[in-house]
């Protein structure tokens, strides 16, 4: 089994929580966004979408969250059978739904300093336009990719598109912490994979510096919070490059491979 990731991505922390809670072994391959590694020809024409993760099981390939989890899930059902490991029920995969459907791009965006932002916007155009005159026969989907970064620009200025992003994630947060009030975790007093898709949201708040706003000020998603983080799985997928000093490793290097490369024009 091969996973195409990257601990950025907030899709890619999902499923390898998965893997990791489930115990399952795969390779991994990472694909940097940032510095476009994922408009690699190779990468792009197994995934026109070039969005992270990617899971592969022989001629199987996977693209959506859910469905990759899913599919992780029964795996683990098929391969350590009497080990009592159930599958999600309806609840849950109703949660998972509700999870996936926050779509933090303009979000996570606002929050970043504008300059680095436009910087990285650039910078991937570059990349697509690169890839398009190495790969004509892909060039259709390079432009349509080019179209969606420009767009993305366009929709940031708009604050009603940010607005909407933020309401909807309080309002995720506020039905959470409202059924954290009742049961430990998302599905009940078991962890599922529910709780494996919401983990990745409140990493990615702290990443941001945002763990007031949104975290703290919500006390059963505060405590929840606290005890994710003690969680194995936790500290290989996520931990090991966010917590504390690590966060700010794992940023100053990738902002230094876009400059020096922006600097070279080696794109």
């Amino acid at each position: 089994m091969q996973l195409y990731h990257h601990p950025f991505s907030l899709d890619s922390q999902k499923v390898r929580l998965a893997l990791e809670e489930k115990g399952i072994d795969y390779t991994s391959h990472h694909v940097n966004p940032i510095t476009g590694k994922n408009f690699s020809p190779s990468f792009f024409r197994m995934n026109p979408t070039a969005r992270l993760p990617v899971f592969q099981n022989g001629s199987h390939v996977l693209f959506d969250t859910v469905e990759i989890i899913l599919y992780i899930e029964r795996i683990a059902m098929v391969s350590f059978i009497g080990n009592n490991i159930k599958e999600s029920t309806e609840e849950i995969i109703q949660w998972m739904h509700k999870i996936q459907a926050w779509n933090l791009k303009y979000f996570t965006l606002s929050h970043v300093p504008e300059k680095r932002r436009i910087q990285v916007s650039k910078f991937i155009r570059r990349v697509v336009i690169a890839r398009m005159a190495e790969s004509p026969d892909l060039a259709s989907a390079y432009h349509q990719k080019l179209k969606e970064a420009y767009e993305t620009e366009e929709k940031l200025r708009n604050q009603e598109v940010v607005k909407q992003s933020e309401e909807h994630l309080i309002n995720l947060l506020d039905e959470v912490d409202e059924k954290l009030g009742q049961t430990a975790h998302l599905g009940g007093e078991d962890f599922s994979m529910a709780d494996v898709m919401f983990i990745p949201v409140l990493a990615k708040l702290a990443m941001l510096d945002l763990e007031d706003d949104y975290i703290n000020n919500r006390s059963n998603i505060a405590e929840y919070w606290a005890m994710a983080k003690q969680r194995p799985s936790y500290k290989k997928v996520i931990g090991r490059y966010f917590s504390g000093w690590r966060k700010y490793k794992t940023l100053i290097w990738t902002w230094s491979i876009v400059n020096i490369k922006s600097l070279l024009k080696n794109y």
